[in-house]
This record gives structure tokens, sequence and C-alpha cells, in this order.
């Protein structure tokens, strides 16, 4: 049997050897990931890809094995393709899912904002789950001569199931690859005063076209409320957010609630759910409430299609069934931070503190790389 090696090749190296781009450090901005298309093949794929990460669904594997290929893979992508279709963007050169085509462009705006203030930065995208992924990423920042890659997620809100899922794809590659570049990772910034305030300008800008509501609902992605007995801070962070920018924008008690979505599964999962409390607001009488998903920096399926859509129309009618009036309740959802200049000013900020140490100014000193060469070949390198 043939000795299988366990490492990736090395790119070509030649003494000297000057950085593609000049310089040598780069941010790998991650998100969690999208289907590549609109059609149940496709989320085949993506949902099967997604929900085999034992950070995501902490199931006995051989189970879960059986439910996920049995059940779920046979069923859901059909329905899921469905609601990807409904939020699918099709502009020309920006096309394909809203969190691919938003994340793009928060990645460009990051890149803009470094590029303003004179870092030699590269910026490059990378999805946990389908394409393009985190280990091919990495493989072709390496390759390009960066040595220094900060990972930056694009969750404001740690969770194991999330957060450190990206970084066990950056682990995992590094465990094939025999030269590791230096690596940092940015764990979250839930309570980064550029952050919050990015959402506080957001929902007021919002709020000085459309008016203010009686209510605001803060809507965050669930998670299992085992995870959080078992350690995980994600509830803690996203009640901290949400009580900063309550407080930033002014709000009293009153006028706003944190709620949590998304729920998969018959396990209890952290509470309050957002569409039964959507509903109970609705026949309490609340005449207007707004949605925003903090935790979301870009909007996706679970904004677009399960908030702006099937959140709306769950407290409209509720709203209609309790309504002594004829004017019935009003919905509005506040878009995510997508193209937020102040956002991306302020994640920038948020990389340059995790680059610091780094010379992100200077480019590769080309002289001191000749000098390398030549002391190499006269050590006796061929090249």
């Amino acid at each position: 049997m043939l000795f299988k090696m366990p490492f990736i090749p090395e790119p070509s190296f030649t003494h000297g050897q000057r950085p593609l781009r000049g310089y040598n450090t780069a941010v790998l901005l991650c998100n969690l990931g999208t289907p590549d298309a609109p059609t149940p093949a496709a989320l085949r794929r993506y949902l099967g890809e997604f929900l085999s990460d034992h950070r995501v669904v902490e199931i006995p594997k051989a189970l879960w094995w059986l439910i996920l290929h049995g059940i779920i893979l046979r069923i859901r992508p059909a329905k899921s393709a469905q609601k990807y279709a409904s939020v699918w963007i099709n502009e020309g050169e920006r096309t394909g899912s809203p969190l691919k085509v938003w994340s793009q462009y928060q990645a460009q705006m990051l890149q803009g904002a470094l590029d303003a203030q004179g870092h030699k930065v590269h910026v490059r995208l990378a999805m946990r789950y389908a394409n393009p992924s985190i280990a091919s990423q990495m493989e072709a920042l390496k390759a390009e001569g960066f040595t220094r890659i900060l990972i930056l997620p694009m969750y404001p809100q740690y969770s194991g199931t999330t957060t450190a899922s990206v970084f066990d794809a950056v682990y995992t590659w590094a465990a094939r690859v025999r030269r590791i570049p230096e690596l940092r990772f940015v764990n979250h910034y839930h309570d980064d005063a550029g952050y919050i305030t990015a959402l506080s300008q957001s929902i007021a800008n919002y709020w000085q076209q459309h008016g203010k509501p009686d209510k605001l609902v803060m809507s965050f992605h669930s998670v299992p409320e085992r995870t959080l007995h078992l350690g995980d801070p994600y509830h803690c962070e996203c009640i901290k957010t949400a009580r900063l920018l309550a407080e930033t924008l002014g709000l009293t008690k009153d006028e706003w609630q944190l709620t949590f979505q998304s729920r998969f599964g018959k396990a209890k999962w952290l509470e309050p759910y957002t569409e039964p409390t959507l509903i109970a607001m609705a026949q309490a009488g609340v005449k207007r409430v707004d949605v925003v998903c903090p935790g979301f920096t870009v909007d996706c399926l679970e904004t677009l299609e399960e908030i702006a859509m099937e959140a709306k129309e769950a407290f409209l009618h509720a709203g209609l069934e309790a309504a002594a009036d004829t004017q019935g309740r009003v919905f509005h959802y506040i878009p995510c931070l997508n193209d937020s200049p102040v956002w991306a000013q302020s994640l920038c900020r948020i990389a340059l503190q995790h680059l610091s140490g780094w010379d992100t100014h200077a480019v590769v000193d080309t002289d001191a790389l000749e000098a390398q060469k030549k002391a190499a070949i006269a050590l006796g390198a061929t090249h």
C-alpha cells in the first residue's frame, strides 16, 4: 500500500518571492453560507453540510444520521427551495441569495474602508457552509503569499453553533497544512460601541421616514436552551446587545421586547419565541410593531422570509381577528445593516483593533527579499 501524505502540498516557493499583492496581511470575513441556487438539489447539498455539523446539532451521530438522511433531507429541501426563491436576488451582478449578495457587499465596503486609511490589508469572503468555503479561501490566501490572517465572523454574538464552527473550519484546514500562517480570531463584538451605533442609526433613520411604532421587537436567532445551561454565552450577549440598543435609542422598558426566532425541532429553545410574542401583542391591542434583527448583520432567509413575510402575516392575521376597529394592525420590518456606511466604518475599526501589532501600512521590502535570496543561494539553495 502506498503511503498517503496527510498534508496539503505546499505552494511552489522561491527564495525572495514577493507576495502577490506586495503585502502579507488579510482579513477573512466569514458568514454562515447559502445554497448555490433556490432549487431542491442545491438545498439538499447545503442542508446536508449544515445539519451534519456537530456544533449545530448536538445529537448522537448515528441517531442524527438516520433522522437527517431518512426524513429531513427527503422533505425539507423542496420546502426550503420555495422559501429561498421568494427572496432570491436577480439584479445583474448582484444575483444570488440575499445573505451572499450583502455579505459580498460588506466585504467590499470593509476593503474600501481599510484602503481609505492606507492599510495594506486584503479582505476575502468565505462561507462556513457551501461556497466559497473557508478551506478554499484559506488555501487561496496562503498561495497568494498572505502569512497573517484575521478570521472575522459576521456574528456579533458568540455562539458555539456559529462562531466556534467557523473556527473549527479554520482549525480543520490548518490540521492538514504543513506551514500554517499566523492566525487571529474575533470572538464577538456584541457590545462594541460602533456596532450599537450603526444599529441605532439604522433604526432611527427608518423611524424618521416611517414614524415610530408602539413596540420595537428585537428578534435574534434562537438556539437550544440547553446550550445556555452548558455554558454558551450567546443568550447573555443577545440580552446585552438589546439592552444597549434600547438605551441608545432612549426606549423605555415597555417600548421594546427581546425575542428569539427560527426554532427547529421539539426541544425547548431560548424564549420568548418571536412569532407567538407578535401574535400576543396583536391580540393585546398593539397597533403597530416594528421588528429588527440585530444578530444578523446582513439580510437573509431568516429575516426576509421568516420575519418580513411569515411573522408579518401572523401578526396581521391575529390583529384582524382581535381588532374592534377597522384599521387593524401595522407591521414594519427594519432591514439589517447591509450597505450601512456607519457599519462599514465600525467593522473596519473592529478589524483594526484585532490587527493591532501587525504592520498594516508597509509593503514587503523587495531589497530585503533579494538579500534573503542571495543568502539562501550562498548556503546551497537552488532557487
